[in-house]
């Protein structure tokens, strides 16, 4: 039986990567929007933090100096002192030379706020925070808004990922780093997939100078059940590949390339 989540589903998906970090600031609302409103994004991917008082965020560092004008931890900060930060403020397009969106408003999200502003939309969601019990209230909050047949969730750690798992046995899972490897092994090899409750392979294009994603992966893959997502590819080339090679999936910071990319392709 089909799960929930990749029912209905049909290649090649166009996902935005923590929105389309390359366009706009990455895992806000206003990345969120514009990929799906402007840039027909069929599904988000992004990553959850929490803070010190237990609000889930969207957010994909430990830290806050990187994409706001916060220091410190997010594991640190309360929600009131992360929600008062500038999402915007370390956002350039052009290498530091501007800087469109600082002071325009824009804030870390709430994970619930994301879930309830796009109510049928498949998110792809890492929960990066790994503090003891994270796993539950994730959980509860999938189940408290209705969410849990429209999310793939995960960890990069298996540990992690299997509490996950434990915590929502109904949820699609996708493939932590070392499941991840075994599995891609097993395609790469003919070998039967290993018995493991994960659905979704979101893998790398490449690794060590290898092409790991190529036809026979995601023929293999589908003949076992399992769905392909490719991170993180920003290149029209590759993406014309991938679409051709059948993937399920493409993560991009680039939503508008692909989008134009698979415009092309139902034109052709």
């Amino acid at each position: 039986m089909t799960h929930p989540f990749l029912r209905g589903l049909r290649p090649t998906l166009a996902i935005a990567h923590r929105g389309g970090a390359l366009l706009y600031p990455e895992n806000t609302m206003l990345a969120f929007d514009r990929s799906v409103r402007v840039h027909g994004a069929d599904m988000l991917e992004l990553d959850v933090h929490a803070t010190k008082d237990g609000v889930l965020v969207v957010i994909h560092d430990a830290t806050l100096e990187r994409t706001t004008d916060g220091e410190g931890e997010v594991a640190a900060r309360s929600w009131a002192e992360v929600e008062r930060l500038d999402a915007g403020a370390r956002f350039s397009p052009d290498e530091g030379r501007s800087w469109p969106f600082r002071g325009q408003g824009l804030r870390v999200p709430r994970f619930d706020e994301l879930l309830r502003a796009w109510p049928t939309m498949r998110l792809n969601v890492e929960v990066k925070a790994d503090a003891p019990g994270i796993e539950t209230v994730v959980v509860e909050l999938l189940r408290r808004e209705g969410a849990v047949e429209r999310v793939c969730l995960g960890s990069e750690h298996d540990a992690f990922g299997e509490r996950l798992l434990r915590a929502a046995p109904e949820v699609c899972a996708f493939y932590p780093r070392d499941a991840l490897t075994r599995a891609v092994m097993a395609l790469k090899t003919g070998a039967p997939l290993p018995d493991e409750p994960y659905l979704v392979l979101d893998m790398p294009l490449d690794h060590l100078g290898m092409r790991l994603v190529d036809r026979a992966l995601v023929e293999g893959a589908r003949a076992a059940g399992r769905w392909v997502n490719v991170w993180t590819v920003d290149d029209p080339a590759d993406m014309r590949q991938l679409v051709a090679d059948g993937v399920g999936g493409i993560m991009t910071d680039r939503p508008d390339l692909l989008r134009a990319v698979l415009s092309d392709s139902v034109r052709s």
